[in-house]
């Protein structure tokens, strides 16, 4: 994995094509084993290029495809493979007609956008102008530039590079994987509850742990020809961790599992959100066909917007302060009648840095959920502000399904 862009070594600048990458690809089987962010410096870029072919089949280059004097993505791969720069007629039609849809004409730099090395296989752009490039060296390895904004890269990866991935690793594969996704467990909790199953260093299986915003996720991994063995291991496991279990589908979240869970009971929940902000809500909404189990959501950081949109009491608020249980109780009660749903889920706490006491420290959350079975939780959660605030999401996203369960969902 190489992001190319001098902008993302300045402070503040994020990568997110590559953890965008990385998700898609460990669904695959496919492992990381290299990852390097480079300025917009072709003597770099080539010497990076040279040395992730050296080691890796697959190499995957983010960004530096635009038409402009400093993306030069392109001109180090064709130095790097070897061959020249050619136009391709396919690439320049479908930016010329991106551009006339648009109702302007096309600037003549954006041809740059439509060389390639010569030898090589132009990638469609369904979200942008910048073809992507798919190289296959003498040597077997795959070279593949890819845009830089992510939605045009997820899209081209989606259309174009998965499924040729997805028949080449079937060729190649000689593992098989089973995966655990796991919610409500400290890692440390998870591994002493399956030490002994752990396989041993001269066992057909292998064990890994990834921990995520709350999530685990455990792969088992084992010889195609063991197939059986890796399952068996993994049942166990699954029967050992029991309801902390929610999915045995690899990258798969929460969010999917909890609306699985709302459809297959024919109800919906509405989310009250104090110091996440909307952050389970978005998370809900990007599972496709949310609508079905998810109607309401409100953002409610005031005191005064908790009262009057969810008629949490004043005396509540007064006693005991927006962070506690009757705060939270009431929160999610005021959801659920404010949306007629048959759950509601609320979420209050102090995320930090400041606004903590001895008290009522940074990292107290309280998650409440009101319905045919009612909780309430408190948190003590560890991180900066932006970890504080994404535990709480999967806090509350795993109190509802822990809540269904206990309610007659067997399933999960």
């Amino acid at each position: 994995m190489v992001a190319v862009g001098t902008e993302l070594l300045a402070s503040g600048r994020i990568d997110r094509n590559t953890p965008l990458l990385k998700e898609r690809l460990s669904q695959l089987g496919v492992a990381v084993r290299f990852s390097a962010v480079v300025p917009d410096e072709r003597s770099i870029m080539e010497e990076t290029l040279r040395a992730a072919l050296g080691r890796c089949r697959y190499v995957l280059v983010c960004g530096g495809l635009g038409p402009t004097t400093d993306d030069l993505t392109r001109f180090a791969a064709a130095s790097v493979l070897g061959v020249r720069l050619v136009e391709d007629a396919t690439s320049l039609a479908s930016i010329e007609t991106r551009f006339r849809d648009r109702g302007i004409e096309m600037p003549d730099v954006n041809r740059r956008q439509a060389l390639i090395p010569e030898g090589t296989a132009a990638l469609p752009n369904p979200a942008g102008t910048a073809p992507g490039v798919l190289a296959r060296t003498g040597t077997g390895s795959w070279l593949v530039l890819l845009p830089g904004p992510p939605s045009e890269l997820a899209a081209m990866f989606d259309a174009e590079v998965r499924p040729r991935l997805e028949t080449e690793t079937r060729r190649t594969a000689g593992s098989v994987r089973e995966t655990l996704m796991v919610a409500g467990l400290p890692e440390s909790v998870l591994q002493e509850r399956i030490l002994d199953l752990t396989p041993a260093r001269d066992a057909p299986e292998d064990l890994a742990i990834l921990a995520s915003r709350g999530e685990l996720e455990i792969r088992v991994t084992g010889p195609a020809g063991r197939a059986a063995e890796v399952r068996r291991l993994a049942d166990r496991m699954a029967e050992r961790l029991g309801p902390a279990v929610f999915s045995r589908t690899a990258g798969e979240h929460l969010e999917h599992a909890v609306g699985r869970m709302l459809e297959r009971r024919g109800e919906r929940a509405a989310f009250a959100e104090s110091l996440t902000g909307g952050l389970i809500t978005e998370r809900l909404t990007r599972v496709p066909g949310s609508s079905a189990w998810f109607d309401l959501g409100v953002v409610a950081y005031a005191n005064e917007a908790k009262r009057d949109l969810l008629a949490v009491p004043e005396e509540a608020l007064a006693v005991h302060g927006a962070v506690s249980e009757p705060v939270a109780l009431a929160m999610a009660e005021g959801a659920r009648r404010r949306s007629g749903n048959a759950w509601g889920v609320a979420v209050t706490g102090i995320a930090g840095p400041g606004g903590g006491s001895a008290e009522k420290p940074v990292g107290l959350v309280w998650v409440a959920v009101r319905g045919p079975v009612s909780r309430a939780r408190r948190f003590r959660l560890p991180g900066d502000r932006s970890l504080v605030r994404q535990l709480t999401a999967t806090a509350a996203l795993d109190l509802l399904r822990q809540s269904m369960l206990a309610a007659g969902d067997a399933g999960h």
